[in-house]
């Protein structure tokens, strides 16, 4: 009875993980994203990490934009450097600086290629309110209507 079991658990569970489909470039890339601002929204509003929040820069991932590898960089850099060493050796601040590197090298290196940048508006990443982006054609058809 009990052997029968197992290999029942067994079938079942090797169906549900062959349905699983592999993470791809842009859905890690994604995923980490909100990682990173669920993160930073944590730093933000945790008490001991308030005031080292303070320095570090504003920012709104949005791996569609083309302005996010040099934003990324930037911010990184501000981790890597931050003035106070008591804001470095925190364990929220460490796991920020992995998360940030991991999605700089995801987005730099690994999917080079594969990412499609929607738009181009470097102040979106700063404010979070991008402008809307339109193609060439859609543009023709904006300016024929005026």
């Amino acid at each position: 009875m009990r052997l029968g079991l197992a290999t029942l658990v067994c079938f079942f569970s090797s169906v549900w993980l062959s349905e699983c489909a592999p993470p791809t470039c842009y859905s890690r890339a994604l995923g980490l994203g909100k990682e990173v601002m669920t993160l930073l929204d944590k730093i933000h509003t945790f008490h001991r990490t308030k005031m080292c929040a303070e320095i570090l820069p504003t920012i709104f991932i949005d791996v569609h934009n083309s302005c996010i590898t040099t934003k990324l960089r930037d911010f990184l850099y501000v981790v890597l450097n931050h003035p106070n060493p008591y804001c470095r050796d925190l364990p929220r601040m460490a796991l920020l600086k992995r998360k940030i590197e991991s999605l700089y090298n995801i987005i730099t290196r690994i999917c080079w290629r594969d990412l499609v940048f929607f738009t181009d508006d470097c102040e979106g990443i700063d404010t979070g309110h991008s402008r809307p982006y339109y193609a060439e054609d859609r543009l023709l058809l904006l300016q024929e209507e005026s």
